[in-house]
């Protein structure tokens, strides 16, 4: 597949319009590994949570491996291809990992992770580029309608886990799941998206002279946090509650569903109400409210209480995301793909790594460990708003 050239339109007229679906996969890719955890029984043995530290770490590693690999292959094939070609190799690590099940060695599965990351990054990358003229038109409707998309991808994977639980194996469950980004490869392939020239958009050095201000500063670490305390509750939920609550696996997960459709619920809430409220007391609201989930999540022992727990931590994380993309789409005005994918890629990785890091501590300190995390890290997140809206009353910015 040759590289389209840089006047080339999607064939649909619409530009970026199925690749913002694109980002569908990529919620459902990386969602897949918080819930397929009780499918593979790591609920049982607190041995097991290293090697839950490893599958997330292996599934970062992948994510920042694939910025190496997506770049070259975009100059030389094309877009159309990059993301064909992720979705490619992420169908084929997710009919690998059905093949390499419990009890077979956990290295086999980590090995897995590292491609599913490097297929999910490859996807990332060429979505953030084949959104680039719809982006241009209209900054904020893009960001949140990517954010929604990501969202019912996560939020699929795990209904579709907790629905088959005990309906299938968990092979014939992976090899279902392969089925979505086979579905997507066949999609892209049969489209055209253009590859934008690298003189069409400034230069990552030029972008990131603007992201050493302090302020720019402080918005990548409230990604980085923000993204952390999601995805620690979304990779360890279900087994926090297994052996801390006591409720059945399929239980754990149902709760993780509600967890995310409270999460995507909040986050359009949030889009509807942004131009009548303040959004500084937005904000500080949601992360009051994170928080206040995160103590019921720590004092609860049943199931009312775990869904109450995800509906106020779902609900506070909600609005953050959309806030700060807004953000920065207001103080960053232009857009490099590349260069943003980057951003969204440190995001997601410190996402991942939270996750991966809770899986060490855990194995020393025990399951309730989990909990620490994103109440930690919300109040962090409270204190960077602060930071944030110091920076820009004395920069007027």
């Amino acid at each position: 597949m040759p590289p389209e050239p840089a006047g080339k339109t999607e064939q649909t007229g619409l530009p970026g319009g199925s690749a913002l679906a694109g980002f569908f996969l990529s919620g459902f890719l990386l969602a897949l590994l918080g819930a397929i955890l009780p499918a593979w029984g790591y609920h049982r043995d607190p041995a097991d949570f290293v090697a839950v530290g490893n599958y997330f770490l292996a599934l970062a590693s992948g994510i920042v491996a694939s910025a190496y690999l997506a770049r070259p292959l975009m100059r030389k094939r094309g877009l159309s291809f990059l993301l064909v070609f992720g979705c490619a190799i992420s169908c084929v690590a997710l009919l690998y990992l059905a093949l390499v099940p419990p009890p077979h060695s956990d290295w086999w599965r980590v090995a897995g992770c590292l491609v599913l990351g490097a297929g999910a990054g490859c996807v990332n990358q060429g979505l953030f580029y084949a959104i680039s003229a719809r982006y241009q038109a209209d900054p904020a409707g893009t960001v949140n309608r990517g954010g929604i998309w990501y969202g019912l991808g996560c939020l699929a994977a795990t209904m579709l886990v907790a629905g088959t639980f005990y309906a299938y194996t968990v092979p014939s469950i992976l090899i279902f799941m392969a089925v979505v980004p086979g579905f997507f490869a066949v999609i892209y392939a049969r489209r055209s998206y253009p590859t934008p020239a690298e003189s069409a958009h400034p230069t990552f050095r030029q972008a990131l002279q603007d992201f050493r201000s302090p302020g720019a500063v402080l918005f990548a670490m409230l990604l980085f946090l923000q993204f952390g305390n999601e995805w620690s509750i979304a990779g360890w939920l279900p087994l926090l509650l297994i052996r801390r609550v006591g409720l059945s696996p399929s239980s754990g997960l149902v709760v993780l569903t509600w967890y995310w459709l409270f999460l995507l619920a909040g986050r359009l809430v949030a889009v509807a109400i942004l131009p009548r409220v303040r959004h500084g007391r937005l904000l500080m609201g949601s992360v009051l409210s994170a928080i206040f989930g995160c103590l019921i999540l720590f004092s609860t022992n049943n199931g009312f209480g775990a869904i109450t727990a995800a509906l106020f931590i779902g609900a506070g994380f909600a609005s953050i995301y959309p806030l700060v993309a807004e953000a920065i789409g207001r103080r960053f005005p232009y857009y490099h793909p590349g260069f943003f994918n980057g951003i969204f890629s440190l995001a997601l990785t410190g996402g991942l790594l939270a996750p991966a890091t809770l899986g060490y501590a855990a194995s020393v300190w025990g399951v309730g460990v989990v909990i620490g995390i994103p109440l930690l890290g919300s109040i962090l997140v409270m204190i960077l708003l602060i930071l944030i809206w110091l920076e820009s009353k004395v920069t007027g910015r």
